[in-house]
């Protein structure tokens, strides 16, 4: 999947209209249901998606006009509008999770042309503009699956899964704290290498299953170890 912004909106657009209509078949007693994220009811994920959607508004403007305007006010201010939107009737969270998605949609469009080469501050540290329509992506996927709804990392677009496996893997790839293991997705040859190939646990799969497994959304269920033993242990994804 290419990370180009503007030939990922319609990507941006297709995933937020399933999210939209997940939403939409959510009853008061579904969005007070715990999601699969520990301490987390449906409520706190959809509270949490809007409100990514604002501080990716934030970022993208900031690098229209060149001011330093941080993704969110603070780590605190974070929490609290997600803690406070959480509990809201289901009609809420719809109305703010397209009006959001809109506001999105619109700050992508006014971005100029050079402007996609500013570097903005995100909460994983520095970025490229041009990558905030895939992180917008990212965000929109992954906590679908979080709803616990029926979308599971198997309905992911191929060309998602792809990328994301090959970010979080190229990322564990740089690190030196990490369990060495090989990784190969099935009908490929391709392999990423984390840690020093020799002796190193080859785990394979379908490629949404190891992107899954690799970012905690997924225990492995689906995958095989070469030579047979446990699965290793991914860090925390953050």
């Amino acid at each position: 999947m290419t990370t180009d912004p503007l030939l990922l909106t319609g990507e941006v657009d297709d995933a937020t209209a399933r999210l939209l209509r997940a939403a939409a078949a959510l009853d008061d007693a579904d969005v007070a249901a715990p999601s699969l994220l520990p301490g987390w009811t449906r409520g706190h994920v959809l509270a949490h998606l809007a409100r990514n959607a604002d501080g990716f508004v934030n970022l993208l403007t900031a690098a229209r006009t060149g001011e330093p305007i941080p993704m969110y006010a603070s780590p605190e201010a974070r929490a609290a509008d997600i803690e406070a939107g959480a509990g809201r009737p289901p009609a809420a969270h719809l109305d703010d999770l397209r009006h959001s998605a809109e506001r999105f949609a619109e700050a992508v469009a006014a971005m100029p042309v050079e402007a996609w080469s500013a570097t903005v501050q995100t909460r994983r540290g520095p970025w490229k503009a041009a990558m905030l329509v895939w992180g917008r992506l990212r965000e929109i996927e992954v906590h679908h699956v979080d709803l616990d709804v029926g979308y599971r990392a198997a309905d992911w677009p191929a060309a998602f899964a792809h990328h994301l496996l090959h970010e979080v893997g190229g990322g564990l790839a740089a690190r030196t704290d990490v369990p060495a293991m090989v990784l190969r997705f099935d009908g490929s040859r391709h392999e990423l290498v984390v840690g020093e190939r020799e002796a190193a646990p080859l785990v394979s799969g379908p490629v949404a299953e190891l992107a899954a497994w690799l970012i905690g959304r997924s225990r492995g269920e689906a995958l095989t170890v070469t030579p047979d033993g446990p699965l290793p242990t991914p860090p925390e994804w953050i």
